[in-house]
């Protein structure tokens, strides 16, 4: 049991502490920058396609696509609205737009097949793909198509910045927990894209070489890992941009970002089943990586389980498993009470309402 202990705590020291010291000095070592040309030197911009699928997004999509319609980039932007089987006035929430919007009306599918259409429709050679919840930094889609001067790059994932991470909001129970973690994350990827590229983007902002999309299964759960990885695995980089930055707020409370983990644990472990070549050394440009970030920590669950029954049952054997054991009991204590408290909070009469909107930080953020 000490030795299922040790292996357990290993694996889950590595995956958090000991993978991330090894990225800071791989990429300082062997770092690869994107090769951009000079922000003042002329060039043929290429059309690029806005690719939004929304179900009952209505009452958002207006100020959505007049976030889109303000950007600052210089050639042809094409924006793509898909509606897959809404029911609340879509169709006349984008028609107000008239020929600025290319609008299709899809049967009740899923994101997967309403992406598949937008694609399927769009005329531009770069797809940039984005949530009705969201906006956009006004020069968010300039900063992401000048990766593509680099013939390697392949795709690029902007910065998501959650209102959590510039304030304390009000309404989420959430904020100091997502923020820390979202900006531990957000450090590895952009290590990740340092080295040679990350491991999937952040669907909110994200943008791929059109030739580069292969159509996505019905059933897929996470199109924002699933198709950069695809590009990776044909040899192409996917590349971490901050400079191009979406905003968006915090889960509201415990159960939303549970839902949220528990989608991502189960989306990973789908795109191992739909592309095994993930795991082959030779067929993967970044299998250590993958390994090292995506399958450990879908290993961390179970590696903590046989932690915590290594220790209670060696914990008799010496004041170290002792201790160890006691702060797992207590750790583990804490998570259940904060949860069934938070819980209580949610079903209070008293409770306040969640708001939709998008905080205005774009003044605060981009300047």
């Amino acid at each position: 049991m000490e030795t299922l202990f040790w292996i357990s705590a290993l694996v889950v020291a590595y995956v958090y502490a000991g993978y991330p010291a090894l990225l800071a000095i791989w990429a300082r070592l062997a770092g690869r920058p994107v090769r951009r040309r000079p922000s003042f030197e002329r060039r043929n911009w290429p059309v690029v396609s806005v690719i939004i699928a929304a179900h009952n997004e209505g009452a958002r999509l207006p100020g959505r696509i007049a976030n889109l319609l303000n950007q600052s980039y210089p050639g042809t932007l094409e924006i793509v609205v898909i509606s897959d089987g809404s029911t609340d006035g879509t169709a006349a929430a984008v028609g107000q737009f008239e020929d600025a919007v290319r609008y299709i009306e899809l049967p009740r599918g899923g994101k997967p097949l309403a992406l598949n259409a937008g694609v399927a429709a769009a005329t531009g050679s770069i797809l940039v793909f984005a949530d009705a919840r969201q906006r956009f930094s006004p020069d968010a889609i300039l900063y992401l198509v000048s990766n593509f001067d680099d013939p390697d790059v392949g795709g690029v994932t902007g910065e998501l910045i959650l209102d959590c991470e510039h304030d304390d909001p009000a309404d989420s129970t959430m904020g100091d927990g997502v923020g820390l973690y979202w900006t531990y994350e957000k450090w590895l990827r952009r290590h990740e894209s340092l080295i040679r590229s990350t491991l999937g983007a952040t669907g909110a902002i994200y943008a791929m070489r059109r030739e580069l999309w292969h159509p996505l299964p019905a059933r897929t759960l996470l199109d924002d890992v699933l198709a950069p990885m695809r590009a990776v695995l044909r040899g192409s980089r996917i590349v971490f941009d901050e400079r191009a930055r979406a905003f968006d707020r915090t889960s509201p409370d415990g159960s939303a970002e549970a839902r949220r983990k528990i989608r991502t644990l189960a989306g990973n472990y789908q795109i191992l089943a739909l592309e095994p070549r993930l795991l082959i050394p030779f067929a993967n440009p970044v299998w250590w990586q993958y390994l090292s970030h995506k399958v450990g920590r879908l290993l961390v669950p179970w590696t903590l389980v046989c932690a915590f029954i290594a220790s209670a049952a060696v914990a008799s054997e010496g004041w170290f498993y002792t201790a160890v054991f006691g702060l797992q009991l207590v750790f583990y204590g804490l998570a259940a009470v904060g949860g069934w408290i938070e819980s209580r909070e949610r079903q209070s009469p008293s409770a306040s309402g969640r708001h939709d909107e998008i905080p205005v930080v774009l003044g605060k953020e981009a300047r």
